[in-house]
Order: structure tokens, then C-alpha cells, then sequence
């Protein structure tokens, strides 16, 4: 296994990120996005037995992971943010868990909030029928979330891949540049039958938001609205856009409203017109008549998932 850590510009961070993986037994590459801060010297410098891999400039989060992923000799990546610190058994945790079943496309880590550290930041990742990409347990209590389940994909802030797994769905989708590109991917997983875990044994702290600033801004936004609406042209056949359509114009509406209400609804509407560009340039998923079942079974949990917004 290989830990993959993107970087830009992540220097306050990524030093307390390396020196948690220190006692891990697997290499480390770090893939570095063009920063400017002193990042590629303090690894350099202080973290000699980490690999460096230099981009000429900043491409994004998917960018980053993938050259590292292509980069790497072993048979699994764990991908890590650059602002995360690891617990003493991490590897260990998330190679056992994906080692069970060959079914497995990736684990996740439990990520905690290193700013209040009794609560979670994320124990996985779900989509549903709104069109809404909900963190399961975000501000909650971990110790509320301490049983392994299946998820519908991964966080890939801390999360192992199967890279067999990553030669038939693809790699990130670098149209996604930042956000949502984790949902994308599982979603594609989950269309060829894989299934994603939760591994809570495993644990990271996460400081969050680093690159971007905050929970909430108008990068995030514009950025989350453009691949959301690009996710849903991709990753669903015509049937279940049809299927989903009154809701899906629901969630839009009323994300819209949210965002207005934070001065950040032009920023959304932006967000959305630029999906709409991207979704007529991108590649769409290809609907296969052998993959009917496990599209059904999407569904059906986009329906069901539709019950944690309820309860949150």
C-alpha cells in the first residue's frame, strides 16, 4: 500500500500530517500542486523518506491523486488530505478491512474534528434522491459511530482504494478539479457492484476546509453546485434522471434558497451554469443493460437516504 497526500500550498499542515505516518510501515509519496509556501523544501528537508512528486502548477485535487495513484508500485493507495493526522494503526486498519472482499472498492477512515475532538467530521459519504451529497455524521458524537457499515462511498480525505478496482471504473474524474469528485467515483463503483466500508478502528484528525478557507465559501459553492449537477448528468441513465427529476428540481431549489440566505445564491447560480457547460463537454457514464440491477439498487438507496435528512 501507498499513501497518497496531495498538497498545495500546505505547509502549516502537511508537517503534523507526515510525522503522524512515521510509524506507519508503507511509503509515502506526497504530490505536490505548484505551491508556493516552502511545502516541497520542509518535505524535502525534514521528510526525506517521503517521495515527492513536483507539478509544474496547482490542477486541482483529482489531478494530484491521480498522478499519484499512477505513480505508485503497490496494489492499494491510501489517499490521505494534506491536513489530516493519523492514529497509530490507520494503514493497518484499512488494509484489513479492503483486504475481506474483493467486492470492496474502498474504505474510509473515521475522521474526527481535530477543533473539537469529540465530535466527527465524517463517517462517510451518501447521495440521495435530492440530488444532495450528505456527510454522515458531521458535529455528531463519535462514539455514536463506532460500527462498521457499508457506505455509499468514500471520503477520499482519508480513504484506501483497490487499484485493480480503479482500472475499471477510471480514475478521478479531472473535470471535478476540487469536490465531489469522491461521490463521483463511488458512484461509478457502485454501478459496477462494488460497495464501499467504514472502518472506525481507523481513525484520522482532520483539520477541514484548509485549501479552501471555510465550511461555506464561494469557491466551495460554485465549485460543489457545477460537479453536483455534472455528477447526476454523468453517473445516471436517462430512466432514472426522469425518476428522480420532480426531486432533483426540489434539491436545486432548495440549495438555492440556502445559499441566497448566506449571500452566496449568485455563486451557486453560477455554479449551476457552468455544470451545465461541463455536462454537455464531459463523458457520460455508458448505461449497460448487464448493469441494470445494480443502477435499480442505486436508486433504491437514493430513496432511502432521503431519511438522514430527516434525522439531521
Amino acid at each position: 500500500m501507498t499513501v497518497v497526500i496531495p498538497n498545495y500550498n500546505g505547509k502549516e499542515y502537511l508537517g503534523e500530517c507526515l510525522s503522524s505516518l512515521q510509524s506507519q510501515d508503507c511509503p509515502v509519496l506526497v504530490v505536490d500542486n505548484g505551491s508556493g509556501d516552502g511545502s516541497r523544501e520542509l518535505v524535502r528537508e525534514q521528510y526525506p523518506w517521503a517521495e515527492l512528486l513536483c507539478l509544474d502548477k496547482n490542477y486541482g485535487f483529482c489531478r494530484a491523486v491521480n498522478e499519484g495513484i499512477r505513480a505508485a508500485r503497490t496494489e492499494y493507495v491510501l489517499l490521505l488530505n494534506n491536513d489530516v493526522r493519523a492514529e497509530g494503526h490507520l494503514v493497518e486498519y484499512l488494509w484489513q478491512a479492503i483486504q475481506q472482499d474483493e467486492d470492496l472498492f474502498s474504505c474510509q477512515a473515521q475522521m474526527r474534528r481535530m477543533d473539537r475532538p469529540e465530535l466527527l467530521d465524517n463517517a462517510g459519504d451518501f447521495y440521495c434522491a435530492l440530488g444532495w451529497a450528505l456527510t454522515r455524521g458531521r458535529d455528531k458524537k463519535w462514539e455514536d459511530y463506532q460500527s462498521g457499515t457499508a457506505i455509499f462511498s468514500a471520503c477520499a480525505g482519508a480513504a484506501i482504494y483497490r487499484k485493480s478496482a480503479l482500472q475499471r471504473t477510471g480514475l478521478f474524474d479531472e473535470a471535478h478539479f476540487a469536490y465531489l469528485e469522491d461521490v463521483d467515483i463511488g458512484y461509478r463503483a457502485r454501478i459496477l457492484g462494488y460497495r464501499s466500508l467504514y472502518v472506525p478502528q481507523a481513525v484520522v484528525w482532520h483539520k477541514g476546509s484548509a485549501s479552501s478557507g471555510s465550511r461555506h465559501n464561494r469557491f466551495k459553492v460554485k465549485s460543489a453546485a457545477r460537479n453536483n449537477l455534472y455528477l447526476i448528468y454523468k453517473n445516471m441513465p436517462l430512466w432514472q434522471i426522469l425518476i428522480n427529476l420532480p426531486l432533483l428540481l426540489a434539491g436545486t431549489a432548495g440549495k438555492l434558497l440556502f445559499f441566497t440566505c448566506k449571500g452566496m445564491g449568485l455563486s451557486y447560480l453560477d455554479g449551476l451554469r457552468q455544470g451545465i457547460l461541463l455536462a454537455r463537454k464531459g463523458e457520460k457514464t455508458p448505461f449497460l443493460a448487464e448493469n441494470f440491477d445494480n443502477c435499480w439498487r442505486i436508486q433504491l438507496e437514493l430513496w432511502r437516504n432521503l431519511r438522514y435528512i430527516i434525522k439531521s
